[in-house]
């Protein structure tokens, strides 16, 4: 398991945001399952950044020097030197070594790598030094060393694992490390030959729904590096076939090198991570297979998830204990280890929240000044998270005035607590900072309107636990999943969000509260969109909210909000949690993945060779390919007994036998649900590589404006996907006649 970042603790700081904390909890989540699972890292030598404030409200970035010694890693010994383990990754012009630490996770080795050690450069020690921070050119020096590296390092520690997964792109030179030595055992094969064994048994995780968030490098800067590390010649490509790899347009030089493509491109496992991220991605990428569906590009989906142990507060986590069980933190994603959530008492329930609450204050307090005393009987809306410009932090400041009504009720009031990170080169993300914080003392706001200054787990934890409200307000589309609304749902808190990433899966009116619309295009106008999503956050919060929270009964409990708690609980305890995300992980994607790179490995790569072998005879005989004609007729005009429609399609296929290949009708329909493909069989054939195919199909799938296409596909029931780019070929069904638009709506 490969990630650029991970969040276990809040002492080891080599993390940055979302992706390193769901990271470390998908480490601590298969630790406790026992998958047999080994984690890959680098480690920073000053970690991300310390967050401070300087006169003008500004975000300034310390970055101390971590001391190893204090920290949960410990040095990987060489058995035979008795020093510390290293590996070695030529660079242009020089060797660079790696030192070997080691984390426990339970029982999850991480093993991190560090080249702040006597044998590297000064510069070249420094490679290490921070998370994210950079040019482009320590940017890909981080990612071969990531990559590269860790795949040796890994070879160094005798771990030879089954299944890769490059956890987001920064990981993405593995694939070619594994595609080199894999060469270098076996000379006389063709890099085609190692891929097909390789990507088998690779799987791909991307992150982000923002072509902007994705690393791409420049050529020059692509292939100076790999040439160096041995890529080029290791496996067996030259200069434009290794681009290639990178490109969403093989055929444009100019194209700067994605790793994110290169990890598509080398893995037949790949997935978003929520149902929502998922078809944004496959949108996305749907460039790299052309005339495939939309909702036929490989790219499926595993809903993140948080792990129950780290982030509950200990008070919730006393009262499930009590009246759910102990097999509700043994087996979180076990729906009935929730069931009892509505028999929670309602007393008991409240308690637990004040409690975790009045922590949350005495924090605020200690971090901010004691002067800044929260009310305890305020509405307190959290708000904590990397302060990127599409999470929209100043979203809930966009009208003042009526910002000002909600805060400042004397019946209702309302507190918000914001903490956050911009990364050090978004100015636009600092100026959000800047701007709350000055706004907040203008308006005579500084007690109710708080940002607490350097955001890490430690906030992260306080915040999710003790507010009530969690708001999350992205750009719809842009947020690929986000989990901290999760782990404020599992401690009660209520969710009030736009319909992005998770939460567009997971909202139900009884559990949480949504505002904004659910069109995943942005709107045209930035401002005319924002200040739509403005007016609906004020409304519902205003009119639904509010008036529930502040609904208290004689015992002074709030009946209605107890209740959206509780059926929070029960709906999202058991789908939003790491074990459920680790095992869905590891049925939908590991083991396939295991099985498959087992199966094209065997007799020497034999298999691999074979379907390698197979798939190049399809790009040598696929220009020869052709769809002559497709019709739709009534099924009894051919002659068949059945009453309906046949779809039928001539194609040529040349020297191709009718066995490889799949002849389907497909539904162009907009959307991601049209109708599964059919198949059409073999009919007859006519001689001189002439085929005709035909099967009975569904009426529906062919009334109204969406318009049927004939698609040929290869077939190999080896392949894991049928869709490979550049074997493919459509024409759309010819409009049916009058006689036949009739049966057509008849049936």
């Amino acid at each position: 398991y490969f990630c650029a970042e991970f969040g276990l603790t809040e002492c080891l700081p080599i993390y940055c945001g979302g992706l390193g904390l769901l990271a470390g909890d998908h480490l601590k989540s298969a630790a406790q399952l026992g998958l047999p699972l080994v984690a890959v890292g680098l480690l920073y030598s000053h970690g991300y950044f310390r967050q401070r404030l300087d006169e003008q409200d500004m975000q300034q970035e310390l970055m101390p020097r971590i001391d190893f010694a204090r920290q949960p890693v410990t040095r990987v010994v060489d058995p035979r030197t008795g020093d510390q383990l290293r590996i070695f990754v030529d660079y242009p012009g020089r060797r660079i070594h790696m030192a070997i630490w080691r984390c426990r996770v339970g029982s999850v080795p991480l093993y991190l790598l560090d080249t702040d050690i006597d044998a590297n450069s000064e510069r070249d020690r420094d490679i290490t030094r921070n998370l994210y921070l950079g040019d482009h050119t320590r940017r890909i020096e981080q990612e071969i060393a990531l990559g590269v590296g860790g795949v040796r390092a890994l070879r160094a520690l005798g771990e030879n694992p089954t299944v890769f997964h490059m956890n987001e792109g920064h990981a993405a030179f593995l694939a070619l490390e594994r595609i080199r030595e894999m060469r270098a055992l076996h000379p006389q094969l063709s890099f085609d030959h190692v891929r097909e064994a390789t990507a088998a048994a690779n799987v791909f995780t991307t992150h982000t729904p923002l072509p902007a968030g994705i690393d791409r490098f420049h050529p020059d800067l692509v292939v100076d590096h790999l040439s160096a590390a041995g890529m080029r010649d290791g496996v067996a490509l030259d200069t434009e076939g290794l681009m290639a790899l990178g490109r969403e347009n093989v055929f444009d030089r100019s194209e700067h090198f994605s790793m994110a493509v290169l990890a598509i491109r080398t893995s037949r496992f790949a997935n978003g991570v929520s149902a929502l991220h998922g078809r944004v991605s496959r949108a996305m990428w749907r460039p790299i297979w052309p005339g495939v569906r939309e909702c036929d590009v490989p790219i499926g989906s595993v809903t993140n998830g948080v792990h129950l142990d780290t982030w509950l507060a200990p008070e919730m986590a006393a009262l499930y204990r009590e009246h759910l069980g102990p097999r509700f933190l043994d087996h979180p994603d076990d729906p009935a280890a929730w069931k009892n959530t509505p028999n929670l008492p309602d007393a008991e329930l409240w308690k637990a929240r004040h409690a975790a609450r009045a922590r949350l204050f005495e924090f605020v307090a200690a971090r901010t000044g004691a002067h800044r005393r929260l009310d305890p009987g305020a509405l307190t809306i959290g708000f904590a998270r990397r302060f990127a410009q599409y999470k929209r932090a100043t979203l809930l400041f966009r009208d003042l005035p009526r910002l000002k009504r909600l805060i400042i009720s004397s019946t209702r009031p309302v507190q918000v607590l914001l903490a956050g990170k911009a990364h050090p080169g978004d100015h636009g993300g600092k100026r959000y900072i800047q701007e709350i914080i000055q706004t907040a003392r203008r308006e005579g706001l500084q007690d109710r309107i708080i940002f607490i200054e350097d955001y890490d787990i430690e906030v992260a934890t306080a915040v999710v636990q003790g507010c009530d409200l969690w708001l999350n307000s992205p750009v719809r589309g842009l947020e690929a999943s986000g989990t901290s609304g999760m782990k404020a749902a599992l401690n009660g808190v209520i969710n009030c969000s736009i319909l992005d990433g998770w939460w567009d899966e997971a909202y139900r009116p009884d559990i949480g509260f949504a505002f904004g619309s659910r069109e995943t295009d942005p709107d045209p106008d930035p401002e005319a969109r924002d200040d739509s999503d403005a007016r609906s956050l004020y409304e519902v919060l205003e009119t639904r909210v509010l008036p529930e929270f502040f609904a208290r009964g004689s015992n002074g409990l709030s009946a209605a909000w107890l209740a959206r708690m509780k059926a929070s609980l029960r709906e999202l305890g058991p789908r939003f949690n790491t074990h459920r995300m680790v095992l869905q992980y590891a049925r939908d994607l590991y083991y396939p993945a295991h099985r498959a790179g087992l199966a094209l490995s065997q007799g020497n790569l034999a298999a691999a060779r074979d379907l390698a072998d197979h798939i190049d005879r399809y790009r040598a005989l696929w220009p020869t390919l052709t769809i002559d004609n497709a019709w739709i007729e009534p099924a009894t005009q051919a002659g068949s007994a059945r009453s309906g429609l046949r779809a039928v399609a001539d194609v040529h296929l040349g020297a191709l036998d009718p066995s490889e290949v799949r002849v389907q009708l497909v539904t162009n329909s907009p959307g991601e649900d049209p109708p599964p493909a059919t198949n059409l069989p073999l009919d007859r054939s006519h001689g001189l590589g002439r085929h005709r195919f035909a099967a009975c199909v569904p009426g529906p799938m062919l009334v109204g404006e969406s318009a049927s296409t004939i698609r040929v596909i290869p077939r190999d029931e080896r392949l894991i996907t049928p869709h490979i780019p550049g074997l493919i070929t459509s024409r759309r069904v010819d409009a049916p006649s009058p006689s036949t638009r009739s049966a057509v709506v008849n049936a």
